[in-house]
């Protein structure tokens, strides 16, 4: 088999596992970056950071995608009444994201190896949190002085921005609940604001982690690069129309307990 048709196997591989991450994640709200970055150590066989930075891409043309289709239900003009919620936790992540991105190139694939394992393990923890305690909207902003909210909401988006870059995601599932508890907005706003604040976040440290040389993986796999994007952005579509017929409650447990399972197996072992 010639390279060529190699990597045309390779990206139809890819739009196969972007496809089916992105129905995914499209049924609980989220891009699916979390389970597409073991894909990429596990099935495609990229060392560490490479799969951090080609995820990152990959999110960042989801987010970007998302943006448009979810105005058609969340308008803009809802999104630009609350930009001071976006405006506090970006404050937060991006600082939060240059500071990662920046250690986690400079880091040994064994140390990073279980970074990303034990903060995919949190994340799936997180996930199985919010279907255990449900998903909120509309309630009392957790605290009432609007200091100690600016406060808390900075420290949050510090975490958050640090996640999003060592992981290579979004970082909506860490986003959406806190925009939820912290601000007592709703969840379908909250979805969309936490787009607002993912997409600078993202470009953030994807810009850190162009001083790395593992950046060359962008233009190496950008064959898989283009077709996961778009298996991702049609799965995202799939997702969203199928949403309602499967429980959420039920898909966050399995999708949590997949997360939980595929983080250790791979990430234990990868070097």
């Amino acid at each position: 088999m010639t390279i060529e048709a190699k990597k045309t196997q390779r990206g139809a591989a890819g739009f196969g596992w972007g496809a089916v991450i992105g129905s995914l994640g499209g049924l609980i709200g989220l891009g699916g970056a979390e389970f597409r970055l073991p894909v990429l150590v596990g099935r495609f066989r990229l060392p560490t950071l490479q799969a951090v930075i080609l995820n990152k891409a990959m999110s960042l043309v989801v987010v970007a995608f998302a943006l448009p289709f979810r105005a058609a239900t969340i308008s803009f003009d809802q999104i630009w009444q609350h930009t001071d919620i976006a405006i506090n936790l970006l404050a937060g992540s991006l600082i939060g994201a240059w500071w990662a991105a920046g250690h986690a190139i400079r880091l040994s694939s064994l140390w990073l190896n279980r970074i990303i394992m034990v903060l995919l393990v949190l994340l799936a923890l997180v996930l199985l949190s919010e279907s255990w305690l449900g998903h909120g909207g509309g309630t009392a902003p957790l605290f009432e002085t609007a200091v100690t909210r600016w406060l808390v909401g900075l420290i949050a988006g510090l975490g958050i921005g640090m996640v999003a870059a060592l992981l290579g995601v979004a970082g909506g599932e860490l986003l959406i609940p806190t925009i939820v508890l912290l601000y007592g907005i709703d969840i379908k706003l909250a979805g969309s604001l936490s787009l607002m604040v993912s997409l600078p976040t993202m470009i953030v440290s994807f810009a850190r982690y162009s001083r790395s040389d593992a950046f060359a993986i962008i233009r190496n796999e950008r064959t898989l690069l283009s077709w996961m994007a778009a298996g991702s952005i049609v799965g995202a579509a799939i997702g969203s129309m199928l949403l309602g017929i499967i429980p959420t409650d039920l898909l966050l447990i399995m999708l949590s307990v997949i997360l939980l399972v595929s983080a250790v197996k791979v990430f234990q072992h990868a070097h």
